[in-house]
Parts: structure tokens; sequence; C-alpha cells
């Protein structure tokens, strides 16, 4: 019986031995046809993938193209940088390790805040006084003409008197005080709301901070730290130590360097200072030196995609060139995560942007901007533009707008309009400075000479046309009788110009226009520039009403632009250049592109360019712009105080643009310039306000180049 037992139980351990081997069988069997799917099969992918853990590829950043202007008479040779790069810290705070939440406040809004809320509220104040100036003119609307220019003079006199009284000026500061003080509260109130999150390990403060900024700054925050908090180092500094090295601390003594401000002893030791919950790191950002001088020419850099990306003026137009071409670096990780150099890494560098030399004088584009902007808050003015063109070569040497904006800060713009430039992208009806192409037409078809006479009865009927088309002055002087060209100029006579339209034919005479680069892009190198409208002239029939209009410029559209290329052709005896920005691309010391100057057409004869010329002197000499002129200098130009079309009912509305048009000296011109001003509030015509304007800079020209006078 125990024989069969033991039988049966030796049994039933050989089948367990069998499976427990057939299972590891299996498993080995399965061990081998995995690793020889991995190591044989796929190969190929997990080696990819290792690859992929252990190298990391880096993209190197290419640095962003400069752009530069002249500095100085001595020209080329001297070039001041006008967009760059810099770097600026980026202040946060640690709110959990911030002990003197009071004071720290305290202190970025004296340095973040004070200086904008002084301004913001200067110009509020401003503004109410203004708006309280227009109520109360408001008053003489309704009377009759011959009292509301007394009425208005007393109304004026009146306010200008109570600005100046003592009583008014006592309250109006304790209102300022008041309104600072509210926009102080509440700037404070935001930082401490940001400063007493106390689990929050970030919060920024401050994204663009100068590093001499950023030094005063700390110098200020070293009064309100625990000075033993002030130094991390393996050896505690005494409290005499510590003293020794912030007693008296100055700018001088303090370097930046690893997102670190760094404190020099007088033994030439280096430390770190350490502002406990206060931080910063540097980052590289487009920077505009001059600020608001110059905006509309040079656009504005934003990100985009963690990529710098120009928008409008030359950092649009010439993106592709200024960013440069990014690179990369391949290097090997190893098991914890730290980098590994290898002698066969995979490098490509990177392609730094194309450096941009300008045609602009930076001392002219200063003096320029800064005496647009005085005379545009002068008049009042919605908006004022001025450029001036080399006429022999297109060469553009100053470009101003107002208002215009610091493209550092370009995203505290209200209005996103202010961003184009107003030279290219406002087209408008040019008023009487479009005459001068009219006569130019007429006088090198040799259908009218300076000399040839008409009858002026200060209107005339157009065929199809109901109303009679009159001079500007017909209310105050009628007709003027017979006169000659000159006198159409002078008198700026809308017959006159219609009389030489008609002498040369309609057709003829949109030839000449579209000759003179009207209605047609200039290429210029800046973003958003429009064509302008030649009107119902494009249409193949031309009826006569439309031409007689755009003769003395109205019905068609131009930008300033294209205006003073215009003249700039007259002034060059009568060839049209292209008009550009860019003197030279630099893309390596050895590779550098010279932009000539590009020759577009003749469009009049040199006869026909120095007689215009003579008769643009003469408006200056005798005509409607007498302050326009230098003394001591042959100037020529033309006025125009063009209306602008009403916005809510057909026909023009009580708005105006004043231009002016010039070139001096007239025999030998140095420059081309326009002045323009939009819907000025003082002064009903260009003759006092664009022309006096133009006849300032004129006399800052001439002196700055030092040409020689002509007469006494």
């Amino acid at each position: 019986m125990s024989f069969r037992i033991y039988k049966k139980q030796k049994s039933n351990d050989d089948n367990r031995v069998n499976l427990i081997m057939a299972i590891i069988f299996l498993l080995g069997m399965s061990i081998i046809y995995k690793l020889y799917g991995l190591q044989v099969i796929e190969h190929d992918f997990y080696v990819a993938k290792a690859n992929s853990q252990h190298k990391s590829e880096n993209i190197l950043i290419p640095e962003r193209g400069k752009i530069f202007i002249k500095d100085g008479v001595s020209g080329e040779s001297n070039i001041y940088p006008i967009a760059t790069n810099k770097d600026f810290a980026s202040l946060y705070v640690v709110p959990k390790d911030i002990k003197s939440y009071d004071e720290i406040v305290e202190i970025f809004y004296k340095y973040f805040n004070y200086e904008k809320v002084l301004t913001e509220v200067e110009e509020m104040f401003k503004k109410v006084d203004k708006e309280r100036l227009i109520r109360d003119l408001a008053h003489a609307d309704n009377l009759p003409d011959t009292e509301k220019a007394q009425r208005i003079i007393e109304i004026t006199q009146k306010h200008e008197q109570t600005m100046k009284e003592p009583e008014f000026i006592e309250f109006r500061d304790l209102k300022k005080e008041k309104e600072i003080e509210d926009r102080k509260d509440l700037i404070i109130g935001d930082y401490l709301l940001k400063l007493t999150k106390n689990n929050d390990p970030y919060e920024p403060i401050e994204s663009k901070v100068d590093d001499i900024i950023l030094k005063q700054l700390y110098l200020e925050l070293i009064k309100v730290t625990d000075k033993k908090l002030l130094f991390n180092s393996r050896n505690k500094l005494s409290d005499s130590a510590i003293d020794a090295l912030i007693k008296d601390l100055t700018i001088d003594q303090l370097t930046i360097k690893d997102n670190y401000i760094i404190v020099e002893t007088s033994d030439k030791q280096k430390r770190k200072l350490n502002i406990p919950g206060v931080g910063f790191f540097m980052k590289t950002h487009r920077y505009y030196p001059e600020k608001n001088i110059g905006s509309h020419l040079l656009g504005f850099v934003r990100m985009k995609d963690d990529r710098q990306v120009g928008r409008y003026g030359l950092e649009g137009f010439f993106n592709e060139e200024l960013e440069g071409i990014p690179g990369s670096a391949q290097v090997d990780r190893g098991a914890r995560g730290e980098l590994i150099v290898i002698n066969d890494m995979e490098y490509k560098p990177a392609q730094n942007g194309q450096d941009l030399i300008l045609t602009i004088d930076r001392t002219i584009q200063y003096t320029i901007c800064n005496t647009l902007n005085q005379a545009a808050e002068k008049h009042e003015a919605d908006g004022a533009s001025v450029i001036v063109v080399n006429p022999k070569t297109g060469a553009i040497i100053s470009m101003c707008s107002w208002p215009d904006y610091d493209p550092n800060n370009f995203r505290k713009v209200e209005d996103i309009a202010v961003f184009n430039n107003p030279i290219i992208f406002n087209q408008y009806e040019p008023g009487s400075v479009f005459k001068t192409f009219t006569l130019a037409a007429a006088i090198d078809k040799r259908k009218v000479t300076p000399s040839t006479m008409y009858t002026d009865n200060g209107f005339l009927m157009i065929d199809g046309w109901p109303r009679p088309i009159k001079n500007s002055d017909y209310s105050t002087k009628g007709g003027h009788g017979v006169v000659d060209m000159n006198t159409v100029l002078e008198e700026s006579l809308n017959t006159g110009s219609i009389f030489a339209m008609r002498q040369v034919g309609r057709e003829l005479f949109v030839d000449y226009i579209k000759k003179f680069g009207f209605g047609e892009k200039s290429g210029i190198e800046i973003n958003t520039e429009v064509r302008g409208s030649l009107g119902q002239l494009s249409r193949d029939k031309i009826y006569e009403i439309y031409a007689a209009t755009a003769s003395f410029g109205q019905g068609i559209m131009t930008t300033p632009l294209q205006l003073v290329s215009a003249y700039a052709a007259l002034a060059n005896n009568g060839i049209l250049m292209k008009p550009y920005l860019v003197e030279r691309i630099v893309r390596s010391e050895d590779d550098i592109e010279i932009i000539e100057p590009k020759e577009i057409r003749r469009v009049v004869s040199e006869k026909t360019a120095i007689l215009i010329g003579g008769m643009l002197a003469n408006v200056v000499e005798g005509g409607h712009a007498k302050l326009a002129g230098v003394e001591g200098y042959w100037v020529g130009g033309k006025t125009g105080t063009a209306q602008v079309a009403s916005k809510i009912s057909r026909g023009y509305g009580e708005e105006t643009i004043h231009t002016f048009i010039g070139y001096a000296p007239i025999e030998n011109p140095k420059f081309v310039m326009l002045v323009r001003i939009d819907n000025p509030k003082d002064v009903q015509y260009s003759a006092s306000s664009a022309a006096p304007l133009f006849g300032k800079i004129s006399e800052f020209l001439l002196d700055y180049w030092q040409v020689p006078r002509e007469r006494e």
C-alpha cells in the first residue's frame, strides 16, 4: 500500500518540474525574440530614440541688425545707432522672502511710476483747460460774423488771464496734488497685492529696466534691507565689514553679471549683492536711443513665437535682412541631464542680421522733429509732417511726423493708427500746391509762358457743372482782371490753373500728372505706402470738370512723399529721382551694398524747370508765402490750403490741411521740403502756419550746411 502511494507522489513531482522547465524555456525564447527585435529589427528606431534622450539641440539666436543714421556735417565717417539691441533687466519679487513691504513698494513707485504719473496728470489738466476754452468759445458760434471774431478774441483773452491768476493757480495745484495722490494710492495698492502673496514664488514687477535705473534701485533697496542678509558668502561677514562695504556705495562700484548685482570692494574683491525677495534676469530687447525721434520712419519690433518681428517702417520692410538666420548646436546629455560637449558635435553658427545705414542726418532729424512738434502744439493741429529731400539724388534727409510714439514702449499707444507713417500713408487732396504742376505742363508744351496773360473774373463756369468755380479770395477781392501766369501762382488763382490746363488739353494734362509720379507708389523702403488716387482722371473719358478741379489740387489724392518728390523733379532740372532712405546695407566688413541714386524719368525740360523755379521764387518774394523766405537767399515755394471732405455730408467740411512745399537756393537747390499741418485751429491759411515753419527750418538748414548767402 505504501509503495503505490510513493510512486504517485513521484509522478506528480516530475510533472511540476517539466512544467517549470517549459515555462523557463518559453520565457527564454521570448526574451531572445525580444532582444532580436530590439537589436536587429528595431535597431535604428531605438538608436534614434536614445539619441533624442541623450542629445540636445540648442537654437542659436542671431543678433538683429542695427540701423544707423549720419551724425555730423562731415557725413559718412560718423554714424549713430538709431535702432540697436540692449540688455534690460526683468525685475521680479518672491513674496514669501520679502519683509519690508511698505518701504519696497514706495521705492518701486519712485522708480517706475512717479515721473509717469506727473506727466499724465499734467496732460490731463492741459486737456481740461483746453476743453474749458472750447466750451466758452461755443457761446460765440451763433453770433453774426461781424461780432463773432471780436467775441472769440475776448473769450480767449479772458481765458488766458484766468490761467495766470494766483487764486486759480493755487486751486489747480491743489487739485493736481489730490489727483497725484489718488493715482499713487492705486499703484501702491497693486504692488502690495503682489508682495503679500505669501505662497507665490514669482511676481513680475517691471519688464524693461535700464541698467542705470536697476543699480539706483538696488542702492535704495539696500537702505531697507537687513544688512546681515545683503551678502551671501561662505565666510560670514561681520557687521563692521558689511558697514564698510555699503558705506558711501555708488553706482560706479556696482556691475551686473549673471543676473546679479556685484559689489566691488576697496580691496578689489567682488561680492554678490542680495536683496531677499527681489531678483532680476537680463534679456535682450530692441532699443531705440532717440525714442520718439523718427518713430514713423523706423517702426518697431515685437515678439512673435519667440522671434523678433519688425512691424511698420524700416523694421517691417527690412525684417528678413535685419532678423538674420538662426543657428543650432547639438550636445550630449549624461544620465543626470548634464551637458557633455563632444568634439564632433553638430554646430551651425547663427548669421547675424544685416545693418542699415540711412541717408538721414541725426542733427537735422532731431532739430526738425522738435521744431515740428512745437508748431503742431502751437496751432493745436490734429497732425503735422515735414520731409526734406536731396533733389539731385532722391535721398531723404529728414522725415518727421506728429503725433509720434516711443517704439521702445509701442504697447502703450492707445490708437494704433499712429503707427502708420503719415508721409507715405495719409493721402489727401493737396490743394493749391498742385497748381505748380499744371503750369509746368503748360509751359513744357509751350502753350503758355510766365508772361502769358488771361482775364480773371474771379470765377468761371464749366459745361455740365451747375455751380461756378471760384478763386479762394473771390469773396474779398472779386476778379483780378488781366493777369499773367506769375500772378496765378503768386495769388493762387483757381481760374488761372484751369486756363493753363485748357491750353494743354485734358489728356495731355493727365499724362503729365502721371509722369510726375502721382497715382503710383514710389517704392520707398517703408511698409504701408499707399499709391494715392487720380480719381475720375483714371477713366478712359476725362470730363472737363474733373480735369479743372485737379488743376488746382481737388478731386485727386496724393501723399506728402509724392508731392515732395514731384517738386524735387522741378528742383533737379526736370528729372524725377526715386526717393530712398537706405544708403548702405552692411552684411559684413567685406560685403557692403551701396545704394546708388536712381533716375526714374525726365518729366519736363530743364528750361521749364528753371522757369518754374523763378515763378516759385516770386511767390515767396511777393505772393502769399513771404514768411517762407530766408534773408540772404532766393527761396521758392507754394502754399496750399486744402479743404477736407466732410465725414457727415457730401462736399467739404470746415477742416483744412495746410501745406507748403519749396526749395532753396533756387539756382542750386540743396533741399526740397514739404511742411504739412492738419487742421490748425488758430489760423485760416497755410501762409500763416506751414509757410513760416518752412522758413524757420530752411534758415536752420542753410546755416547748418554753411551755404553761402546769395544776396544782401
